[in-house]
């Protein structure tokens, strides 16, 4: 059995696609239509189920992912640890990292990673926390970050740190010493007009099932993505945004907003390392958990 047929086999069972298997795997869909043509007829069994919306395993293709898995696997854990006979871990390391822990994380982490792991590769993804979790799940990342994770049988989570969520506002024109306001009640702020990211979004999930839970509503004005983008609103006076305490801080000028705590004790939402139960860590890959627990409490801004 060819490693790059089956490679090619598992990548497009996880996505459902042989598109978007083709784009990650960086090869032309023909030849990879190709290769699982072949490995089909090298086994004699038809593994995917082709049709308009993608690729669908059968029962047959359901037992090889199964089996597939598993065998890149010790491919992988083989190659690491011959890497140890040269003196250290090696392996490709790919993690996902919310915007606005990535413009904090990156450099550091990629700066440990290199002293550590110097026979290792590490790739780094930014997206929300949504996205992210899929990636994981498909196997195009292998650890993420993730805000406000709720445990599944599928994720392995590990509390990493928990960050302030703020009320953000721009800062009055010649105003720029003013005190600390202080915490602003929930049920206030749900009265608000809030620029507010659009579903599925893990901190406006979190926001809106704590007002639920008071018998409020969030009074949306503004659905957009991207930090940056919510932060030019809120300066043009859109409206008030609640982002966590590190998206402002880090963002090109927090000085031109005033920022609140929300509630008493102060509203925090929980960051987590999430990888798969679906595939069990290499040894590289637990090294660089060990790493983003030990350097992420040092540089993402938290309560």
């Amino acid at each position: 059995m060819d490693l790059k047929q089956l490679q090619y086999f598992v990548r497009v069972a996880e996505l459902g696609s042989f598109t978007r298997a083709a784009i990650e795997l960086n090869v032309a869909q023909p030849a990879l239509s190709r290769q699982v043509r072949l490995l089909e007829v090298e086994l004699r069994q038809t593994l995917l189920v082709r049709n308009g919306r993608g690729a669908v395993p059968t029962e047959a293709g359901k037992l090889l992912l199964e089996h597939g898995r598993g065998i890149l696997y010790q491919v992988e854990r083989t190659l690491e640890d011959l890497g140890r006979m040269r003196g250290g871990l090696s392996g490709r390391v790919a993690v996902g990292l919310p915007s606005s822990v990535a413009r904090v994380l990156t450099v550091p982490l990629t700066r440990a990673f290199r002293e550590a792991l110097p026979e290792a590769k590490l790739s780094i993804s930014e997206g929300l926390s949504g996205g992210l979790q899929q990636a994981l799940a498909s196997g195009r990342l292998d650890i993420v970050v993730l805000y406000n994770a709720q445990p599944s049988r599928e994720l392995d989570l590990i509390p990493l740190l928990e960050e302030e969520l703020l009320l953000v506002s721009a800062r009055p024109a010649g105003l720029h010493e003013d005190p600390p306001p202080g915490p602003i009640p929930l049920e206030a702020v749900a009265r608000m007009p809030l620029v507010i990211p659009t579903k599925p979004n893990a901190i406006r999930d979190y926001v809106e099932s704590e007002m639920a839970a008071i018998g409020c509503r969030p009074n949306i004005a503004l659905e957009i993505d991207g930090v940056s983008a919510i932060l030019d609103l809120v300066l043009d006076g859109a409206g008030f945004a609640i982002l966590s305490s590190n998206a402002l801080l880090n963002s090109p000028r927090p000085s031109a907003y005033t920022a609140r705590r929300i509630g008493s004790p102060p509203m925090k939402i929980q960051l987590s390392l999430a990888t798969s139960l679906q595939r069990p860590a290499t040894p590289v890959q637990k090294a660089a958990l060990d790493l983003i627990r030990k350097i992420s409490p040092k540089v993402v801004a938290h309560a």
